[in-house]
């Protein structure tokens, strides 16, 4: 079985939304709500093919993730595709795509393809 997505999402419905989403193009998806989640999923083993991650996330942004992962050899390789309300062009975040919100889920679910396989 492939790794899986691993989602950052704080918002529920939109969560739950790209949940269902992947879900029916194929993708199994490990929803968690914000970074401190995702690094404590993929540091107890956890693992994932692509990382879809929301920049404005409680406890822990996607800032500060992506500074945590690519700090960490065991993870630093996972490519991140950024969704995000926010400008993410000039952040230095050294993602592999990146979605202004609301996002093209068909563009999205593309780039997760692309980038995945």
């Amino acid at each position: 079985m492939p790794a899986p997505i691993l989602l950052v999402e704080d918002d529920d419905s939109i969560r739950e939304m790209m949940v269902m989403l992947l879900d029916l193009e194929g993708f199994t998806v490990v929803p968690v709500t914000d970074g401190a989640d995702a690094l404590a999923y993929l540091r107890g083993g956890g693992a994932a093919k692509v990382i879809l991650l929301d920049l404005m996330t409680p406890h822990m942004d996607g800032w500060a993730f992506r500074r945590e992962q690519r700090d960490d050899p065991s993870i630093a390789d996972i490519p991140v595709i950024v969704l995000s309300a926010c400008d993410t062009d000039s952040d230095g975040l050294d993602a592999a795509a990146s979605f202004r919100k609301p996002v093209d889920l068909g563009k999205v679910i593309g780039a997760v393809r692309r980038i995945g396989s």
